[in-house]
């Protein structure tokens, strides 16, 4: 972890009221900053780095270079009143967006208390009571933030939330255990089946989630629901979902659903926003008739499954 931080405070990229994709009902999605992965394909590039950063909006660039005024790095310039920024230079004091009068510069993460986060999830209650929905925690990675995230999954359980954990179970597991003390259901991603392809694609192996993932299900009483994003020449073969089909037969206990993510390129422009080249910019979408075919295969191992988005 790249610094201490307390169980009081966190780090926090956004708060999403009225989600329908994080678990039942509908939810306050909490995104936690920081993530030990570093998939290829990710769509959400300002939850890396545990810590704040920038993210720019060259479209609402007025040119007013303040900016580059205040940057102790000097690492803003301007050319012909289009705004530079050397990223390696960078060192996200954060100082260039306190000063961007037309927001074309903005923090990605700030710190938050868990009575501040509680108090935005409590906003909705009534819907939660409606539809069964709650709060999820995603990110990034969750559990890098592990005390953090246990404060407010505990305070959420205190006042009668229903609480998700949206995690990839990269963590070590007596972490993940107490998390679930706390935990109603737990959204867990398998990316591939294959230790090796894990390794290339996200800089971890998959060995350890594997492992989580059945300790979740023989040791708590947590509801799964298993998320396989589906990415094209990585995992998108009929063999590697049958290894996971057949994994899942393996598991103490069932498993509520299998959802399958199909790619998208939502982050596209968030890479630009941060400097960097998205990697998957030439990857051609997946066919729904493609979608629909994986399904079938799942529903034939007699599991249940649905494709998000």
């Amino acid at each position: 972890m790249e610094n201490d931080i307390a169980a009081g405070e966190g780090i926090v990229f956004n708060i999403q009221r009225f989600s329908i994709q994080d678990g039942p009902g509908i939810r306050t999605t909490v995104f936690l900053k920081g993530c030990p992965l570093r998939c290829l394909w990710c769509s959400n590039p300002e939850s890396m780095r545990l810590s704040p950063e920038i993210i720019t909006r060259d479209i609402k660039c007025i040119g007013s270079g303040k900016c580059a005024e205040i940057c102790p790095e000097r690492a803003i310039t301007f050319v012909e009143k289009t705004r530079i920024i050397d990223w390696e230079r960078c060192n996200y004091c954060m100082k260039c967006a306190q000063v961007c009068p037309s927001k074309a510069i903005e923090a990605a993460g700030e710190h938050m208390t868990i009575a501040e986060v509680i108090d935005t999830v409590g906003r909705d209650c009534n819907y939660y009571r409606r539809t069964n929905g709650g709060m999820t925690l995603s990110g990034g990675e969750p559990l890098l933030q592990w005390q953090f995230a246990l404060g407010l999954l505990r305070e959420a359980k205190r006042q009668g939330f229903h609480t998700a954990l949206d995690t990839a179970g990269y963590a070590e597991w007596e972490i993940l255990d107490e998390v679930l003390n706390y935990t109603d259901l737990v959204l867990y991603d398998v990316k591939h089946m294959d230790s090796e392809k894990h390794q290339e694609a996200t800089g971890v192996s998959n060995e350890r989630i594997l492992d989580n993932l059945q300790k979740i299900l023989a040791k708590s009483k947590a509801k799964v629901w298993i998320r396989r994003p589906v990415i094209p020449s990585f995992n998108d073969s009929e063999e590697d979902l049958e290894k996971l089909c057949k994994f899942v037969l393996t598991l103490d206990r069932p498993v509520e659903k299998i959802s399958l993510l199909p790619y998208h390129k939502y982050g596209e422009l968030k890479y630009a926003a941060k400097g960097r080249v998205y990697p998957y910019q030439d990857v051609a979408l997946i066919s729904d008739e493609q979608m629909g075919r994986f399904k079938k295969l799942v529903e034939s191992y007699g599991l249940k499954v649905d494709i998000g988005r």
